[in-house]
């Protein structure tokens, strides 16, 4: 059994004395993990960096063997962002949640085309990263939960109202509903901005945080939430760079005055 394609290395964690254990996402045959030899040493480090476009073979005796995996490097994607914060972490996040709900061996060519993608844009210009990227991420995170039969369906009023006024999704069933029909239930609906829907509006920060936590709802309750899994840090890290952003208080902080008021 063996196979040679192109690949995104997802994760590479050090195994025994200078080798590691490479996770890799192909188009043709999905998530794959394998035996990196050498894949610790100093060398083989700079070739299994987490966002790397590379030229992956991977080889066993028996399928269903963990096999071992070589690989010559393509793009270096991380090795171009050292120095920015924000599109490092936007990497980071990505390859996290592609590594950590994909199901392994089953190929999902849509993913693989819209990260890597994603992945060579932002660490080829992370300016456009950083002004322009959020948006396309969340969508992307969007295409994640279809592809693992957990999609929300933003085309159309749950309740019958007007398809261009959609501005908030249901927690509970994943569908849109207007703002005019949202009526009293707002408090309890999930905004829904306008540059997750239009691929022309870029949007503020605000709505980038509003898209996170959009995705971020039924990746961790749906996506992880069926492995008994926690939302990876790196999501989390990008969320709360991004609240930062926006100016957004952490969830646990004290609102204005609360500490004053208090004394």
């Amino acid at each position: 059994m063996e196979w040679e394609a192109p690949a995104l290395v997802l994760s590479a964690a050090p195994y025994g004395e200078g080798s590691a254990i490479a996770h890799v996402l192909t188009g043709e045959y999905g998530l794959y993990h394998g035996l990196a030899r050498g894949g610790s040493s100093s060398r083989g480090r700079a070739v299994w960096q987490t966002g790397n476009l590379v030229r992956a073979r991977w080889s066993a005796r028996l399928p269903e063997q963990l096999g071992n995996i070589t690989a010559e490097t393509v793009h270096a994607s991380s090795a171009r962002i050292l120095d920015a914060p924000l599109p490092l972490a936007m990497l980071a996040s990505l390859c996290a949640l592609a590594d950590g709900c994909l199901p392994e061996r089953e190929p999902h060519p849509a993913i693989f085309q819209g990260l890597a993608s994603l992945l060579a844009r932002i660490s080829l210009d992370p300016q456009w990263a950083v002004a322009e990227a959020m948006p396309e991420i969340v969508r992307w995170e969007l295409l994640l939960l279809s592809e693992l039969g957990f999609g929300l369906d933003l085309t159309h009023c749950a309740l019958g109202g007007n398809p261009d006024d959609l501005r908030w999704v249901s927690p509970r069933t994943g569908r849109a509903v207007s703002d005019e029909r949202a009526g009293e239930w707002r408090s309890r609906l999930l905004p829904l901005p306008g540059c997750v829907l239009h691929p022309d509006q870029v949007g503020s920060p605000v709505d980038w945080y509003d898209g996170l936590r959009l995705t971020g709802h039924f990746l961790q309750r749906d996506a992880f939430g069926q492995r008994h899994r926690p939302v990876p840090e790196a999501r989390c890290r990008l969320l709360d760079m991004i609240a930062r952003e926006a100016d957004i208080p952490p969830p646990d902080a004290p609102p204005d005055g609360a500490v004053a008021a208090a004394d």
